[in-house]
């Protein structure tokens, strides 16, 4: 399964790192970060409400779009 989350606010490499940090998530298997398209891809079996859970902790607002495959956060 493959889940994009569009990620509004990443300007440096440490905002990249914070979200390269969906790795540790139990069920991820990779995550893709591009931060000039304001975007990650997370492969695996983790659930998208657990990557939001992971987003929120992190000190981001983290939405999930209806239908489940697409998530937006954005640094609170």
């Amino acid at each position: 399964m493959s889940v994009t989350l569009t990620v509004e606010g990443m300007s440096c490499d440490g905002c990249e790192q914070t979200v390269e940090a969906l790795r540790d998530v139990d069920g991820v298997e990779s995550v893709a970060v591009d931060r000039t398209n304001n975007s990650a891809t997370v492969d695996g079996e983790a659930e998208p409400r657990v990557l939001v859970t992971a987003v929120e902790d992190a000190g981001y607002t983290a939405n999930q779009h209806p239908g489940g495959r697409y998530v937006d956060f954005l640094p609170t």
